[in-house]
């Protein structure tokens, strides 16, 4: 059942059951954030047919957003009360009736309300799936589940673009969410039929009410390390991105035609990365990885915010070794936030980190903004200012990553020296 990796690292094998739901949870995942993706290439289509400006555009993006976070929060309380399949069950079918809305829409008030909807379940299913991973593996496989669970975000930003402007142009704007619908129908399906409840967290005697539930998660002091750590390690990885479309092409000179080819290669990249991350991080330490892979982040970033007008080739390569070194953080972050909640707090801890993202990304975009200054040319000022914010978020993630790792290591101990003394007592009693 072990297979032996370094010294003192002991990998646990998982289970084909296990694998299965590890993959589905990817694949639900995926849909999300598929649905996610696919609005972007849309943007040129969307204005046009529902008449909208471009500031009623970055609305539809931004509610979406909005929904997740007030999700996160309202499900907090109530996350672990019930059995994980069937709360997984009742969420994805509120995000696929809010894709099928999206769907039916035919003006632009019926198409917010609807990407309201589809964020306001859609945004809480990746916290359900943690739990769910938290829930049936133990943390020495968790980085390998991780990285799988990863992946979905890279690929759906492989497919999401090509996607979306493939049906758009063949059929119209509402095609890519019936296919989001479709195909998300037969994994409820596949889920139904094959997946096991998920009940481990129910045994626990919940006390609380769900109010009460909600403020001790979020006021716990050992939870807060978590929370901290993740709002700075999301910050990081996505201040840069509002901009990086208009500073590759205005800044280091490439083709808008070469941009597609930019987000396809690196997005290749980081759906090998991620899974492959996993497994280093089982092998040789999740915090281990998170150092690394904040120090190889760092160093590209600085180059990267820095360059002028630079050779194409130059361009993909940095862009690669940062779609790889996000993986690898993101992976190894979540393996290790996994192990920060007590099982009875699996569900509400997972909710609240969900919120957190969201509202941490919009930050990151908010700041983004006012940073950022464009010439009459085009060229866009500043961007070295945001590489180095990148770099003391990174640092500040360090550091409290450092702290939960420690928390790992002390209650790892305890479980060894309560285990010993249970196991000398009973030898006492010999």
């Amino acid at each position: 059942m072990t297979k032996q990796g370094k010294p003192g690292k002991t990998k646990i094998s998982i289970s084909g059951y296990q694998k299965f739901v590890v993959i589905l949870l990817t694949f639900f995942q995926f849909t999300i954030m598929l649905n996610f993706m696919v609005i972007s290439p849309l943007g040129a289509i969307l204005l046009p047919a529902l008449q909208i400006t471009p500031r009623q555009f970055g609305l539809v993006v931004s509610c979406y957003a909005l929904s997740a976070t007030v999700s996160g929060i309202l499900i907090a309380g109530f996350a672990d009360r019930f059995e994980r399949k069937k709360l997984l069950l009742f969420v994805y079918g509120g995000f696929l009736a809010g894709t099928l809305l999206c769907a039916f829409s035919v003006n632009y008030s019926l198409f917010v309300v609807a990407r309201c909807i589809t964020g306001l379940f859609g945004g809480v299913i990746g916290a359900i799936n943690i739990s769910i991973i938290t829930d049936i593996l133990p943390i020495q496989s968790r980085g390998s589940a991780m990285g799988i669970l990863s992946s979905a975000n890279p690929a759906a930003m492989v497919l999401g673009i090509p996607i979306g402007i493939f049906l758009a142009n063949k059929l119209n704007w509402h095609a890519p969410f019936y296919l989001i619908t479709i195909i998300g129908l037969v994994a409820g399906i596949v889920m139904i039929l094959f997946m096991k409840p998920v009940t481990e967290h129910n045994k626990i005697i919940k006390r609380n009410n769900p109010i009460a539930q909600l403020l001790n998660t979020v006021a716990n002091p050992n939870y807060m390390i978590g929370f901290s750590a993740l709002t700075f390690i999301t910050i990081g990885a996505f201040i840069l991105q509002p901009f990086s479309t208009v500073f590759i092409v205005n800044n280091l000179g490439v083709s808008l035609n070469l941009i597609p080819l930019v987000f396809l290669v690196s997005g290749i990249v980081g759906m090998v990365a991620a899974p492959l991350s996993g497994h280093i991080a089982d092998v040789v330490g999740k915090y281990r990885l998170f150092f690394i892979a904040n120090i190889v982040s760092a160093s590209v970033i600085i180059c990267y915010t820095n360059l002028r007008n630079s050779p194409f080739w130059f361009v993909l390569l940095l862009n690669c070794i940062i779609a790889i070194s996000i993986s690898g953080r993101m992976t190894a972050t979540m393996a290790l936030i996994s192990t920060v909640p007590a099982p009875e707090d699996r569900g509400s801890f997972n909710s609240v980190t969900v919120s957190i993202q969201q509202l941490a990304g919009a930050i990151a975009a908010w700041v983004a903004g006012l940073v950022i200054v464009q010439s009459p040319t085009g060229v866009i000022r500043n961007m070295n200012i945001l590489g180095w914010i990148v770099v003391v978020a990174l640092i500040f993630s360090v550091v409290m990553m450092a702290r939960v790792n420690n928390q790992i290591k002390t209650a790892d101990t305890s479980k060894l020296m309560a285990a010993h003394m249970e196991h000398e007592g009973q030898e006492t009693e010999k």
